[in-house]
């Protein structure tokens, strides 16, 4: 398998990414039928954005600390860190695509000025969310194929300089969102 996937990495990345991507849209867009979903009770599912937010800080420690590790080339601790992020992201959206699926997604309670605000930010977090799907494959593919000693003659490197801050400033955006869909008071927004 892992080398059939090294052969073929990106179209396996092709798929994964068209596969990952079409389930994000259509859980946004509820076209996913709630009777092939567990259900939740109406508490837990308004808990998901709460542990999402503390999954994405997780998330962000390790991506800093995955960057950090890979500078100082220690390569078994970086890759631990960037598995460790993937394997948060990966709960986060099964989280959250369940949620959305399910419920719906969060309305901003704001108008004017401040819901123009709110979708810049929404706009730029989603588009980065989106550009990052094939790039994180595509260096977790390329990691997962190729040995450690090997990795420097491929476009890993390059490819995760981009892929990583790309991720962080999503990750943190995301957590922005959060912070105005659900710590700020409604009536804040006028």
């Amino acid at each position: 398998m892992e080398r059939r996937v090294r052969r073929n990495l990106r179209e396996v990345t092709a798929v994964l990414s068209l596969v990952s991507l079409a389930l994000v849209f259509a859980a946004a867009r509820q076209a996913i039928p709630g009777s092939v979903l567990p259900g939740a009770p109406a508490w837990l599912l308004s808990a998901i954005p709460h542990v999402n937010a503390g999954i994405s800080l997780a998330a962000i420690a390790c991506i800093v600390l995955g960057v950090r590790e890979a500078r100082a080339k220690r390569f078994e601790t970086h890759r631990k860190y960037m598995l460790a992020a993937f394997g948060l992201f990966v709960a986060f959206l099964a989280l959250y695509l369940w949620k959305v699926a399910l419920k719906g997604p969060q309305s901003f309670p704001g108008t004017g000025v401040v819901e123009l605000a709110y979708l810049g930010v929404l706009a730029v977090h989603m588009i980065l969310a989106i550009v990052c799907i094939p790039l994180l494959y595509y260096v977790l593919l390329l990691a997962w194929t190729h040995p450690v000693s090997e990795l420097p003659e491929t476009s890993h490197k390059r490819v995760a300089k981009v892929a990583a801050p790309l991720w962080l400033v999503s990750f943190v955006l995301g957590n922005v969102v959060y912070v105005l869909l659900y710590l700020v008071p409604a009536g804040f927004y006028g």
